[in-house]
This record gives structure tokens, C-alpha cells and sequence, in this order.
């Protein structure tokens, strides 16, 4: 059994993040093309109209201009995924996605056969998107190689480049996916820390990273409540 770098929580064997800490790394990839549209209606500068004295019409006052940070977060730019490198916080989304699915596919080897028929393994060139470098396929490339990214010692700065973006375009756009507490215990610490979350289809432990589906869910709780019924009955016997 191998220990999450982000935490003292256990990982399976191989994998360098715990359930929970994967599961904001589902979640974070999930959420960020969505708020990317909500930065999006930023852009359009807010004005109105006002009737003037003589019946004729223009404008009450001067737009307000476009929020600049949003600028920064929907533009062009650069950033640098190598860990320990300085990172002043204003890198745009699509850079800082962009960056770390390169990063991560260097390390995923490539095999290509040469002329004699001979394996040659090394380093991936470059991450290659499905639809173009855009937010959402930036997003799409780096949920379908997560399985592999959790291999990675390097998982521990990716959740906190992800932690740290999420919550400079939350604080823009106010949008948080709001948690629902569910009644039943985990079935893996017992603990009453499962929630749903806006958005998204599993169930999963704030406690233990646990992740169930619905279904599950919905057997388990029927469970409990078989089981309490019980033995209430029993004690009344």
C-alpha cells in the first residue's frame, strides 16, 4: 500500500493520491470549462442607456471596463509546470493546462519502431489535445491521462497548480459547486462525511476519499436502515 504525497491517507498500490485528492483532480477538470464560460460574460462591458431631457437617447455613463484578471485567465501566456519553478499567480487557464499536460506526457513513453523493427521508448514530444488548445480539451486530454498521472510522484504539485487556478477563477466568478450531506455512514470509515456534490455523479467521503455511485449508495443506506429496523425489532421483542 503506498501513501498519498498530498496527505497520511493511504493509496493504492503504484498511485501517489489518495481517492479523495484524485477526486479533486475529477472534479477541478470537470468544473473548470464551465467556469470558463461564466470569465467569458465578463468580457462584455456592462452599459446602458438613459432618455435625455429633449427625448432623445444616449449613454448614462462610460462602460465599465473589462475586468482585466479575467483577461489574464481567457488569454494567451505562458507558464511553467517543472516543480519548484516561480509562479506569480497570473498565468492564463489554458497555459497552466496546456503546461502541465505537456509535463505529464514527457513522462508517459512513447514507442515507435524503427526501420529494422526495433522498439524504441521514450519520452512523449508533446500532449495532443482532440479539439484544438481550448480550455475544455486542455481539460478532456488531462482527465483521460489522470490514471497515469496519479502514478506520478509529480501528482502532489499538479492537485496544488489546480487548487490554486480553481480558486483565482472562483473568487471571480462566485461559482462554487455547492455539497450535499448525505444521512448514511461511509461504508469505508464509518464516518458521516459523504456528500454529492453539483455536477457531479459520484458520492464521495470528505473523510476518506471513499467514492460510491448512486446505486451503491442508495443499497447501502436501505442496509443501515434494514439493520437498524432489526434490531429495534429484536429489542422489543
Amino acid at each position: 500500500m503506498s501513501t498519498c504525497a498530498l496527505c497520511a491517507r493511504p493509496a493504492a498500490d503504484g498511485l501517489h493520491a489518495c481517492p479523495r485528492h484524485a477526486a479533486d483532480l475529477r472534479q477541478w477538470l470537470a468544473e473548470l470549462p464551465q467556469q470558463a464560460a461564466l470569465l467569458q460574460e465578463f468580457l462584455v462591458p456592462a452599459s446602458s442607456t438613459a432618455q435625455g431631457r429633449l427625448g432623445g437617447t444616449g449613454r448614462a455613463h462610460a462602460p465599465v471596463p473589462v475586468d482585466l484578471r479575467v483577461l489574464t485567465l481567457l488569454g494567451p501566456g505562458r507558464y511553467d509546470a517543472v516543480p519548484g519553478t516561480d509562479d506569480d499567480g497570473t498565468a492564463p487557464i489554458a497555459a497552466v493546462l496546456g503546461a502541465w499536460a505537456g509535463h505529464i506526457a514527457y513522462h508517459h513513453p512513447a514507442v515507435t519502431r524503427d526501420a529494422h523493427g526495433t522498439a524504441q521508448v521514450r519520452p512523449c514530444d508533446q500532449a495532443w489535445p482532440t479539439d484544438g488548445e481550448t480550455i475544455a480539451s486542455w481539460c478532456a486530454w488531462l482527465t483521460a491521462y489522470l490514471p497515469f498521472t496519479l502514478t506520478l510522484p509529480v501528482v502532489a504539485d499538479f492537485h496544488q497548480a489546480l487548487e490554486q487556478l480553481i480558486h483565482r477563477v472562483r473568487n471571480l466568478t462566485h461559482a462554487t459547486p455547492h455539497h450535499h450531506r448525505q444521512t448514511a455512514p461511509c461504508p469505508q470509515c464509518n464516518a458521516f462525511g459523504l456528500v454529492t456534490i453539483d455536477g457531479h455523479w459520484e458520492i464521495s467521503c470528505e473523510i476518506c476519499g471513499h467514492h460510491l455511485t448512486p446505486e451503491a449508495y442508495a443499497d447501502h443506506a436501505a442496509a443501515l436502515l434494514q439493520a437498524h429496523q432489526s434490531a429495534d425489532a429484536s429489542a422489543a421483542a
